[in-house]
């Protein structure tokens, strides 16, 4: 069974929507989204700087939209793997009490220790750090789904 993984960071503007790109890059046959624990950005595209690091990378993020994450998804997707702590803990407020879906953090697929959170390019302005992360986490996570 194809798995359906989604992708969770605060506004779906940088880290989800990346990540997003990037495994639909490497692993087309992979149902995946993205959202944000909160809504201030919802229908807007990918930030613009974000976007232009992924395009120096082949990634190409312009029909993105972000949306913000809602309850159902537990239901709609077999993992949902977000970028931090503080995303985690918001997406479990909503966990419905009948959901095993399983909420990992993006950065248990890193074997690199001093990574335990992707960073927010939105404040660190860290676009290709970000983007390395979400590179080798997600070569590792096919990886593990293969």
């Amino acid at each position: 069974m194809t798995k359906r993984i989604l992708f969770v960071c605060l506004g779906n503007i940088c880290r989800s929507p990346t990540a997003k790109g990037v495994l639909r890059s490497i692993a087309p046959e992979i149902h995946c989204d993205s959202a944000g624990t909160g809504g201030w950005h919802v229908g807007e595209p990918p930030y613009g700087p974000m976007q232009q690091a992924a395009k120096k990378r082949g990634y190409d993020l312009s029909h993105l939209s972000a949306r913000q994450f809602r309850p159902n998804d537990f239901g709609d997707f077999d993992l949902i793997i977000v970028m931090d702590d503080n995303n985690r803990q918001a997406v479990e407020q909503l966990r419905p009490p009948d959901s095993r879906t399983p909420v990992k953090l993006l950065s248990s697929y890193l074997d690199e220790p001093e990574w335990d959170h992707v960073p927010d390019p939105y404040y660190t302005q860290t676009f290709d750090l970000t983007l390395d992360i979400i590179e080798r986490a997600l070569a590792n996570l096919k990886g593990d789904l293969a």
